[in-house]
């Protein structure tokens, strides 16, 4: 099994965790008229953190965090919203919508990438 999990690398793991974001986000569009709901998101930085040899680091100086409310162990954030409702609910349709087409393109990202690594793998047990 170790020889599977080195040949896959850290997107095994990227799979999972970009997985648990979109069903996040999908969670908080369903959720956009529930009074005194609050919209979550995952630290990918922090979950993928945990893959030995691997460090998630911003690329430029004008790189931000998520913003938050609360930080828990598991990498869930709460997100803070431009503006806020009277009912209590801090979902954005606007910023949930661009937020899941991104999430989206970053999960097909992840499978491309699995898919490679898998078909290069099969190429060599192939002796091709």
């Amino acid at each position: 099994m170790n020889l599977v999990d080195n040949a896959l690398g850290i997107h095994e793991r990227a799979i999972a965790v970009r997985n648990r974001r979109v069903e996040l986000i999908s969670q908080n569009i369903a959720n956009a008229d529930t009074p005194n709901y609050k919209a979550r998101d995952l630290d990918f930085k922090k979950l993928i953190a945990g893959v030995e040899g691997m460090k998630v680091m911003a690329t430029d100086k004008r790189h931000y965090e998520i913003a938050h409310l609360e930080n828990t162990p598991d990498g869930l954030k709460f997100r803070v919203p431009f503006n806020s409702a009277t009912d209590g609910n801090t979902v954005e349709m606007s910023v949930e919508q661009a937020q899941y087409a991104k999430a989206t393109a970053d999960y097909q990202a992840t499978l491309m990438f699995l898919e490679n690594r898998i078909s290069g793998i099969r190429k060599a047990l192939r002796g091709e």
